[in-house]
């Protein structure tokens, strides 16, 4: 096990060279700019250039982070079928394989539509300002999804769909992918019509 860390821009150059300080030699981190534009020789750059600081590139996430659906590199993975979401799957696998090539073991991802859900920040020890999500806080005066309801059958459609087009590529590829569950956990219920089936066991 490694202390790691995540989530800082891929040219913060100053940032990443305080964490060797702090005892932080891993990272899960993307190049700055496009994805679309990452090839290997790129994507081998950005390792060497964190290796030059100590820091061992251990992940990248893949372009499904953890805001609504529309504000994704690949924004219509989870939107159910289309040809969009058929040629951004392609681009994924691509850069699976770039990554492969550059060396770098793992990418993750989030199966989200919605977003991590969150209510207003609080604060907490030391005055620390704390993401927060209380559920009876949450806006439910917000009609449904704007590209549509999805209940649990059609999102596990989704999510296979998703799962058949990658895990071969990243298994033929030895990279390794880990999924980031739907944050934070709702239960069984539906938020403006969408089911967040990976929030719960």
């Amino acid at each position: 096990m490694h202390v790691g860390t995540q989530n800082i821009s891929g040219d913060n150059w100053d940032a990443y060279k305080v964490l060797p300080q702090l005892g932080v030699n891993h990272v899960s981190s993307n190049p700055p700019g496009n994805w679309l534009d990452w090839d290997a020789d790129s994507l081998s750059q950005f390792k060497e250039k964190l290796a030059s600081l100590d820091i061992s590139l251990d992940m990248m996430i893949l372009p499904l982070a953890s805001g609504p659906a529309r504000t994704q590199g690949a924004p219509h993975v989870f939107l159910g079928p289309s040809p969009e979401r058929d040629r951004e799957l392609d681009q994924i696998c691509d850069l699976i394989r770039n990554m492969s090539r550059a060396g770098i073991p793992a990418g993750r991802y989030n199966i989200t539509i919605l977003g991590h859900l969150r209510t207003e920040r609080r604060f907490g020890r030391g005055g620390a300002s704390l993401s927060s999500f209380e559920y009876h806080k949450l806006d439910q005066t917000l009609g449904d999804f704007e590209d549509g309801p999805a209940d649990a059958d059609e999102m596990w459609e989704r999510i296979d769909y998703f799962l058949s087009r990658v895990v071969p590529v990243a298994e033929e590829y030895k990279v390794r992918l880990a999924c980031h569950p739907q944050d934070p956990s709702i239960g069984d219920r539906l938020y403006r019509g969408v089911a967040r089936v990976m929030g719960t066991v």
